[in-house]
């Protein structure tokens, strides 16, 4: 359960767009981009208070847009438009909304450089999550070994 006093409670109440879940999303796609998909490059943000720079890993705008549609393949399969859709989710202009709503709350950062505009149609959602799906079949002699 969501404590109500987290920045991210106050911000679902202020702002009824995107649901829990949503926000969730952006953090593990964040997450993928970062871990599985090797997007990202160093950036050296403000030192902390002890002096010391720590790097980070920055991802653009359009490439978590591009690891969001990636991971909702991999979690939600041919539903992943819908799912984002019953979120709030309908492009990825939305996506961008989220992050900066996150980069207000203190709970993600952003560079100099970056902006809303840099999730505005990156892609298509119909064309991104339902007409670029692929199914595929097991392969048969994968299924004679078991």
């Amino acid at each position: 359960m969501l404590d109500p006093n987290h920045p991210i409670a106050e911000l679902l109440r202020r702002d009824e767009r995107y649901h829990f879940n949503a926000y969730l999303f952006v953090f593990e796609a964040l997450r993928h981009a970062q871990d599985r998909l090797g997007m990202g490059t160093d950036y050296y943000s403000e030192a902390d208070d002890s002096g010391a720079e720590e790097p980070e890993r920055h991802v653009t705008g359009q490439e978590l847009c591009e690891a969001m549609r990636q991971y909702a393949h991999q979690e939600y399969g041919y539903l992943a438009k819908c799912v984002l859709n019953e979120w709030g989710i309908g492009s990825t202009g939305d996506f961008g909304e989220i992050v900066f709503n996150l980069i207000e709350i203190e709970q993600m950062r952003k560079t100099p450089h970056d902006r809303r505009e840099d999730f505005e149609n990156v892609f298509d959602f119909d064309e991104g999550f339902q007409n670029s799906f692929e199914f595929s079949l097991p392969d048969k002699s994968e299924e004679r070994r078991s």
